[in-house]
């Protein structure tokens, strides 16, 4: 169940990270900021659900995978990320927003646990 949750928050990761970097170029510098937003209610929204650090990297993960396809120039010189402000905010911001959702996550027991039961004295 664990690993399906991991998978899932990957795959959201990768999501966040095409949406964010279409977003972030189109409104500056609120669209920058808004995509962080997103981004770290992901990461720190699956550090929660797991109580994992892994439940915050997964998601990162995606992230960062989807950010770094994203940064190649294509041969027909199209780019998604221009040099500018916005640009690196959203990447340095984002990898920044990630390391300390990975480091704060609480590691407690998971959510969906099943609790322990125990004897009466």
């Amino acid at each position: 169940m664990r690993i399906a949750a991991y998978l899932g928050l990957g795959v959201l990761g990768l999501l966040a990270g095409v949406a964010g970097s279409l977003v972030q170029g189109g409104w500056f510098p609120l669209g920058a900021l808004l995509a962080l937003a997103g981004c770290g209610g992901l990461f720190w929204g699956g550090a929660l659900l797991t109580r994992t650090r892994v439940g915050a990297a997964a998601p990162a993960g995606g992230w960062m995978l989807a950010v770094l396809l994203l940064t190649v120039s294509r041969p027909q010189g199209d780019f998604v990320y221009a040099a500018g402000a916005s640009s690196y905010l959203f990447l340095l911001g984002g990898m920044t927003v990630a390391v300390l959702c990975a480091t704060l996550a609480p590691t407690e027991r998971p959510m969906f646990a099943v609790p322990e039961t125990r004897s009466p004295r």
